[in-house]
């Protein structure tokens, strides 16, 4: 297909745009349909935490995940562009995704009223459209809204009241796609007021100038349940427009955790030439079964929890003990054994906090 390259090609191939929830609500529908798998290498969430995904962008709701760490939490975050377009077209040049047909921007409406159907169009991937931030107490307005640029203000010859001379945050430049934010509750207050307002009134306010910015974005989230329900760290407001609170898990038994481990860890040392690993299966799950037993120990910190990164790098580490051996003794066989299991402990040990 040629991809038009200017506003009155992209008006003449009669291309629709809509919003990225009806984007993505629509791909899920086509992908549901067609019997695909969604959210390739996600175990054992089939029935608990995907269904739960899938009602929410059914419903175009804006979500959070609530779980402790190593439950696959950024990972299903970034899965989501999955959902949206291969490529959709903007107004070339524009930092927050203009759409054609109606440009957010004041660059974007100079660039119309310019050029007509002559503005130039570029076409941005799915993979450009996501915008991933982690939440950190020391986040400004500037970082995630926006600032007021006067290097542009003296360059352009504007007044700093200029909408020109705002230099977009990362909220803005995830216009038409997907802005996560990740552990949440650590945002500082007056920051999550600017989130709220944002997806509340469509309005910031930018060094006191106030900018009418109508963001079309689906806004994911993820945080610590602890956190998230503890009163004070997240204002009522923006908690209440979150359409879905959805809770991640842990393997539900030894066996899924198996399987998660053997998809995850790095164990390919037969590559070197005369060398053949064997993992026997009551070694993995010798390993997955000690992870169980420190999620219920009462001395592990219930808030931390033990991730499923524990059982990957001990996995990890034990192989790589047999791997040690066997060159020593010259095997070609690389089998792990119980003691191996022992040399594991470095791996172990910075996952689990007391």
């Amino acid at each position: 297909m040629n991809k038009s390259q200017t506003l009155g090609e992209l008006r003449a191939s009669g291309y629709k745009t809509c919003s990225v929830k009806d984007e993505m609500r629509a791909n899920l529908i086509r992908k549901i349909r067609g019997g695909e798998k969604l959210f390739k290498g996600i175990l054992g969430y089939d029935e608990t935490v995907v269904p739960q995904i899938v009602n929410a962008v059914l419903a175009k709701h804006n979500l959070i995940l609530l779980g402790l760490r190593g439950q696959a939490k950024s990972r299903i975050i970034r899965q989501l562009t999955e959902l949206l377009d291969e490529e959709i077209p903007i107004i070339a040049g524009s930092e927050i995704n203009d759409n054609p047909f109606a440009p957010l921007s004041a660059y974007g409406r100079q660039q119309i009223e310019l050029h007509g159907d002559e503005t130039k169009i570029d076409w941005v991937n799915r993979d450009s459209r996501f915008v991933e931030k982690l939440a950190t107490p020391d986040v400004t307005i500037a970082d995630i809204i926006g600032d007021i640029d006067p290097i542009k203000a003296a360059k352009g010859g504007h007044l700093l009241s200029d909408e020109l001379t705002i230099h977009f945050g990362l909220l803005p430049r995830a216009n038409r796609g997907i802005f996560a934010m990740n552990e949440l509750p650590d945002l500082a207050g007056k920051i999550q007021v600017g989130l709220f307002n944002i997806m509340q009134e469509g309005d910031v306010q930018i060094k006191g100038y106030p900018v009418r910015l109508p963001l079309d974005v689906m806004l994911v989230f993820s945080a610590n349940p602890e956190d998230y329900t503890a009163r004070g760290k997240i204002i009522t407001p923006l908690k209440d427009r979150i359409g879905a609170e959805i809770a991640t898990h842990y393997p539900k038994d030894v066996g899924l955790g198996t399987a998660i481990t053997k998809q995850e860890a790095w164990t390919e040392r037969d590559l070197i030439p005369d060398f053949k690993l064997q993992i026997p299966d009551f070694i993995s799950e010798t390993i997955e079964q000690i992870a169980f037993e420190a999620r219920d120990d009462q001395r592990i910190d219930k808030q931390s929890g033990v991730s499923q990164r524990f059982s990957i790098s001990a996995t990890e580490s034990a192989v790589s003990n047999a791997e040690r051996r066997a060159l020593i003794t010259d095997e070609s066989d690389i089998v792990p054994r119980i003691s191996d299991v022992y040399s594991a402990l470095p791996s172990m040990t910075g996952k689990m906090e007391l």
